[in-house]
C-alpha cells in the first residue's frame, strides 16, 4: 500500500517562520501538531573538492483527533525549504560538495486512523515506526523529512509482561523524498516499495531482565545495497534475540542476530549480528561502553549484514560514514557519556572502526554535543553539535561535521 506523497517545492509560506526532532502530536483528547526546525549544517570531507553548508528549516503540522469509543485519526504534512548555502543534497546533483541528505520539498508525513482497547492498539495508514532502539526499523528522525511507512500494525498484550508488535508495510517514504531527480540512483531512492513484515514479541521475564525475539522480513524491490549492484540486493530476512536490563546504578544489553537473503534479492546472505553493552549512572552522569559489530559477507558485490531501515544517525558515529555497512562487516568499539549540565545535557562519545573481517582499521570518531531548553519560551531547544571522523584506510575519508539548531515544539 503506497500513499501518494504532495511532492512539489517546499512553499514560500515556509520562510515566515524562525526556526526546530520528532513532532509532539497534542495530548489524548486530541489537537494541533506544530514541529519547526531550523538548523544550519557544515561538512567538511576529505577528497571533495568544497565544503558544504546547508540552512535548512523543516515546519510539520497536523491534527489529531481526540478518541471516539477507541478510534482516533492524525494528519500530518511536513515542508522543508533550502534558506541558503551549497550541498549535495542527493537530489541537485552538485557532487563538488559532501552530502547533508536534507533536500527541499512538501509531503504528507503521516495520515492514519488508529483503534485502542486497553493495552491493545491497530493503526493503519501513513505512519511513524520506531521499533525497539531503531537499530532494523526507525523514522530517522534526525533528518529534516523524517522516514514514514505506510501498512499496518498490531501491538497486543496478551499476558502480563508479554508484548507482541506485527506489522505490514507495503511502502517506505524515505528521508530523501519527496523528488526523485537525474541524480537518483539505486541506493538511493525516495520511495521503496515491497510487501514487508515485522515482527517483535518482548517478555518482561524480572526487573532485571528483558527478552526480546524479532523476525524482520524485508522485500524491498526497488533499491539496491549500491548504486552499481543489482535492485533488491537489500531484501533479507533477519532473525535475532536481546536481552537487556539492569540493577542499581548499572545495566546491560546483549544482541544476537542472523541475516540471509530474500526475494527478491539475486544474492545469497549469511552475516551475523553481535552486541554486547554496559552502563553505569553516577551521580546523573550516564556512562556506556559497547562492542557492535555487523558481519561482511562472502562472494562478489557487498553481502554484508545491512541494516537499511535503521535511523543510523544514532548508530556508528553521527558523522554518517558507515551509512552502508562496508563489505568486509564493521566492528564498532565505543565509549561515552550523557552528563546534566547546565541545565541540558552534554554528551562526548569515542568509536574505534574495523573491519569484522580482514583485520586492519578503518579510523576513529569523537562526537560531542550540548542540548538545552532555551529559557523563557516553552517547547524551544537548542543544539549544538560536532562530530569528528579521522581515516586509517582507503575507503573512508576523513570527515568533520558541525550543526546548530533551535526547535519549536507546540
Amino acid at each position: 500500500m503506497q500513499i501518494p506523497r504532495i511532492a512539489s517545492g517546499a512553499s514560500p509560506l515556509l520562510l515566515l517562520v524562525l526556526v526546530p526532532s520528532m513532532a509532539v502530536a497534542a495530548a489524548d483528547t486530541g489537537g494541533p501538531i506544530l514541529d519547526l526546525r531550523y538548523r544550519y549544517e557544515h561538512a567538511e570531507q576529505q577528497g571533495v573538492a568544497r565544503d558544504a553548508q546547508a540552512h535548512t528549516l523543516r515546519a510539520r503540522v497536523g491534527y489529531r483527533t481526540a478518541a471516539w469509543h477507541g478510534w482516533s485519526a492524525l494528519v500530518e504534512a511536513d515542508g522543508v525549504a533550502r534558506l541558503g548555502g551549497n550541498h549535495n543534497d542527493t537530489r541537485n546533483g552538485l557532487r563538488q560538495y559532501p552530502v547533508i541528505a536534507d533536500p527541499a520539498g512538501t509531503e504528507i508525513n503521516q495520515a492514519l486512523v488508529r483503534y485502542a482497547h486497553g493495552n491493545n492498539t491497530v493503526t493503519a495508514g501513513r505512519q511513524r515506526l520506531n521499533l525497539g532502539n531503531q537499530r532494523y526499523v526507525g523514522g530517522s528522525a534526525w533528518r529534516q523529512n523524517e522516514q514514514t511507512y505506510d501498512g499496518v500494525r498490531v501491538q497486543l498484550a496478551p499476558a502480563a509482561g508479554v508484548t507482541v508488535d506485527y506489522a505490514w508495510i507495503g511502502g517506505i517514504n524515505t528521508v530523501l523524498g519527496p523528488h526523485d531527480s537525474a541524480a537518483t540512483n539505486r541506493s538511493n531512492p525516495s520511495d521503496i516499495e515491497g510487501d514487508s513484515h515485522l515482527l517483535q514479541v518482548g517478555w518482561r521475564v524480572a526487573p532485571a531482565l528483558a527478552v526480546s525475539g524479532y523476525h524482520y522480513r524485508l522485500e524491498l524491490e526497488d533499491i539496491a545495497v549500491a548504486a552499481t549492484a543489482p535492485p533488491g540486493t537489500l531484501a533479507s530476512r533477519t532473525t535475532g534475540v536481546r536481552l537487556e536490563g539492569g540493577h542499581g546504578a548499572w545495566s546491560y544489553a546483549a544482541e544476537y542476530a542472523r541475516q540471509s537473503e530474500l526475494d527478491p534479492n539475486p544474492w545469497q546472505l549469511d552475516s551475523r549480528y553481535w552486541l554486547a553493552e554496559l552502563g553505569y549512572t553516577l551521580h546523573g552522569a550516564k556512562l556506556k561502553a559497547g562492542y557492535e559489530s555487523l558481519g561482511g559477507g562472502s562472494g562478489a558485490g557487498n553481502r554484508a549484514f545491512q541494516t537499511p531501515l535503521a535511523t543510523k544517525h544514532i548508530f556508528q558515529g553521527w558523522a554518517d560514514v558507515f551509512g552502508t555497512t562496508p563489505a568486509q562487516g564493521l566492528d564498532d568499539a565505543y565509549v561515552g557519556a550523557a552528563v546534566p549540565l547546565g541545565g541540558g545535557s552534554l554528551q562526548a562519545w569515542y568509536h574505534d572502526f574495523s573491519p569484522e573481517r580482514g583485520g586492519g582499521s578503518y579510523g576513529r570518531e569523537i562526537d560531542l554535543s550540548y542540548a538545552r531548553p532555551i529559557p523563557r519560551v516553552d517547547g524551544l531547544a537548542g543544539l549544538v553539535k560536532l562530530a569528528s571522523y579521522r581515516s586509517d584506510d582507503a575507503r573512508t575519508a576523513d570527515m568533520d561535521k558541525l550543526w546548530v539548531q533551535v526547535q519549536y515544539t507546540y
